[in-house]
């Protein structure tokens, strides 16, 4: 998480995290989901693009070990599967990651992008 458009900034590459688990032999058991893309090189089961992005305070944000997500592959949906009290409460105090980048054309582009929901474009309206 925190890979996305946004928070990446530019939605970085994972192919480094699915080469990891398919060498410790994780590969085919364990399910990868983020906010940041995948190429044609990606392996396993890997889902990406996850929108509203971690930096937006998407679901992925709260997220922690053991909770469960619900993967719905027909209506292309993922359910953070926890109490509403329990992500109330993961809510409260949160704030996004601090930039990456300040200054330069990374920081112009994370202050400006869009999700990827809507195609992590720049555009803007007046």
């Amino acid at each position: 998480r925190y890979e996305g458009p946004k928070g990446g900034p530019g939605m970085r590459e994972m192919l480094a995290i699915t080469a990891a688990l398919k060498g410790v032999g994780r590969g085919s058991d364990c399910a990868l989901i983020t906010d940041g893309r995948f190429s044609g090189g990606t392996w396993g089961f890997c889902i990406g693009h996850v929108a509203p992005e971690a930096t937006d305070g998407g679901p992925i944000a709260f997220a922690h070990d053991g909770d469960i997500v619900r993967i719905d592959v027909p209506t292309k949906t993922l359910d953070l599967v926890v109490d509403e009290k329990v992500l109330a409460e993961r809510r409260k105090g949160w704030k996004p990651n601090p930039a990456r980048y300040t200054s330069g054309v990374l920081a112009k582009y994370a202050k400006l992008v869009q999700g990827a929901e809507t195609g992590a474009i720049t555009n803007i309206i007046e």
